[in-house]
């Protein structure tokens, strides 16, 4: 199988994944977007976004039906997005709220490469995958940012059997998605900075969530989590394998 089938296996079951969640636990970073804006009716919005990631993210796991599971997702993250502009707004100063829109925007950026791989004109899908680099490449960027000014929290979920310490790989990975923003926003060994990146996130989730997730079966938060890291990971996947490869 190509490994941009399982890119789409990964970003699809992570979207089925973050769908279950949204419908089991109402406390989750979506219904808090979704009820401020809403009120009474952001709950059912909350029951139909959960219901189209179910939806959207078991079509990509198809190749026949990629294409509407892409447009899907990508519009249900793209909404995500947009209901956290008013955090934005409201505290310019905070950058969880940044962090959050760029870790929705980076699905929106795995959609458009899922869509981009079934599009049959090539001048459209030439667009599409330089739109999908470029916005992952941001993403990357604010990954960088959000571990600088977390840097402390983000070295505390550093496994601490793992030499030499905690504070050094936090500060290696920060390094890490700063080097890769850089390679794929100038499209400079842009592919293997992508998977790189995809490996790096795919890592976090094995050593960091999937422990949380054993030790705490029911805390449907580090569900939440585990599903987003690998829908991130996934993105990543899906935008390298449409990325023409470029070396100078």
């Amino acid at each position: 199988m190509a490994p941009a089938f399982y890119g789409r296996i990964v970003f699809g079951t992570s979207a089925v994944l973050f769908g279950v969640v949204g419908f089991l636990w109402h406390g989750s970073d979506m219904w808090q977007l979704l009820r401020p804006l809403w009120g009474p009716l952001g709950t059912f919005v909350a029951w139909c976004l959960s219901l189209a990631q179910l939806g959207g993210g078991l079509a990509v796991l198809s190749s026949g039906t990629a294409r509407p599971g892409s447009i899907v997702l990508g519009v249900v993250f793209a909404l995500f997005c947009l209901a956290g502009i008013p955090a934005i707004v409201a505290a310019p100063t905070v950058y969880v709220g940044y962090g959050n829109f760029f870790e929705h925007f980076c699905v929106v950026c795995g959609a458009l490469a899922v869509y981009a791989s079934t599009e049959m004109n090539p001048s459209k899908a030439a667009v599409l995958t330089r739109a999908a680099r470029l916005g992952l490449g941001f993403c990357a960027v604010s990954f960088t940012l959000a571990q600088v000014v977390y840097l402390q929290f983000t070295a505390s979920l550093v496994p601490a059997w793992i030499p030499p310490n905690q504070t050094f790989w936090a500060i290696v990975t920060t390094v890490a998605f700063a080097l890769a923003a850089l390679a794929i926003l100038i499209n400079v060994r842009a592919r293997p900075a992508m998977r790189l990146m995809a490996l790096m996130i795919a890592l976090f989730g094995l050593l960091v969530w999937v422990p949380h997730v054993v030790a705490q079966p029911g805390a449907l938060a580090n569900w939440s989590e585990l599903a987003i890291n690998y829908l991130i990971a996934g993105a990543s996947w899906v935008v390298s394998e449409l990325n023409p490869p470029r070396t100078a």
